[in-house]
């Protein structure tokens, strides 16, 4: 781009507008035409990872001097805003930037603002983390986990103690709490798994949207749902906190486990910043911190890939017909 810049300069005005309108059209025609599989059109994936390529064009690349870091939608922000400032801490010593948590209230809202470049570093569920990656740009690189490397939750089926709930079957003909229609536990898993056990959701049971996990636990406890499917590691840590009474509901079934939570940075951060935000995450450790009290049994950030790590939630959702859209992103 700078010999193109020098090449530029050298022509007459008239030459140069031509010379800039051939170069800009052959780009865009580059773009247009460079292999992306699932990814949206303003990015490029020519190495077959699944994810967006580092933009050849190094005017493109972003090393701003405030990082803007982004948790998943929770029920209370302000909450996680403190848990996750030892990390924040760690990050901006590590990268040397400024560092801010950024509150998002949905999926779509955190996707659209990592694609809107508002957005630096993010940690996306792991339903939304498809379209995050081929809407937005995000490149996963890491999950919460043991040091012997394991990491993960579990789908799990709650009823109130009360209910008749006491298996799958006993499913049909009441309503279900799902959380959105992107969450992977909350609504993409249970209509690719429940069929298998003879409960198609959506037709042998209601499904009512609740917005979050969060909502969906205690939308049983209350009664307003007769069951709900969520993330182990969610109820785990509300059931820590004290915000629901472990006693009052009933596990009616579990899955196999899950990847959680993945981390990510922008496709267009420079790459020795984006080797500097991976470094802090794999350097922190969660001991003696409030984010290792509020993650139990989490000790370090593993390193992952989207290509591997993501296969089975690829899976269920193509099982599910999902596309990668806007419109379809909730």
């Amino acid at each position: 781009m700078n010999l193109q810049k020098k090449m530029l300069s050298r022509l007459s005005p008239t030459a140069t507008l031509m010379a800039t309108a051939l170069l800009l059209g052959f780009s865009s025609q580059a773009l247009a035409e460079c292999e992306r599989g699932a990814l949206d059109t303003m990015y490029c994936d020519t190495d077959g990872d699944l994810v967006a390529d580092l933009p050849t064009d190094e005017s493109q690349w972003v090393d701003p001097d405030t990082l803007i870091f982004a948790y998943t939608p929770v029920e209370d922000p302000a909450i996680y805003s403190d848990i996750w400032q030892p990390f924040i801490d760690h990050l901006a010593e590590v990268t040397g930037k400024d560092v801010r948590f950024f509150a998002v209230q949905s999926n779509s809202a955190q996707v659209e603002a990592m694609r809107s470049g508002r957005l630096h570093v993010a940690g996306f569920s792991t339903g939304p983390t498809p379209f995050a990656v081929n809407l937005a740009g995000a490149v996963p690189f890491a999950l919460m986990g043991s040091s012997s490397g394991q990491f993960g939750y579990s789908l799990q089926v709650y009823t109130h103690v009360d209910s008749d709930i006491y298996e799958m079957a006993d499913l049909k003909g009441k309503r279900v709490a799902h959380t959105s229609p992107t969450s992977n536990s909350g609504n993409q898993a249970p209509r690719a798994l429940f069929p298998e056990m003879g409960i198609v959701p959506g037709e042998d049971y209601e499904i009512s949207f609740s917005g979050s996990h969060d909502q969906s636990m205690l939308g049983v406890v209350a009664k307003d749902y007769d069951a709900a499917p969520v993330a182990s590691e969610v109820v785990e840590r509300m059931a820590a906190r004290g915000l629901y009474d472990e006693d009052d509901v009933r596990l009616v079934w579990e899955s196999d486990r899950f990847p959680t939570t993945s981390y990510n940075h922008a496709y267009n951060l420079h790459p020795d910043l984006a080797e500097k935000v991976r470094e802090a995450f794999y350097t922190f450790k969660f001991a003696g911190t409030e984010l290792g009290d509020e993650f139990e049994g989490v000790e370090t950030f593993i390193p992952i890939t989207y290509q591997n790590n993501w296969r089975v939630i690829r899976t269920i959702q193509a099982s599910n017909g999902v596309q990668y859209t806007r419109d379809n992103l909730q």
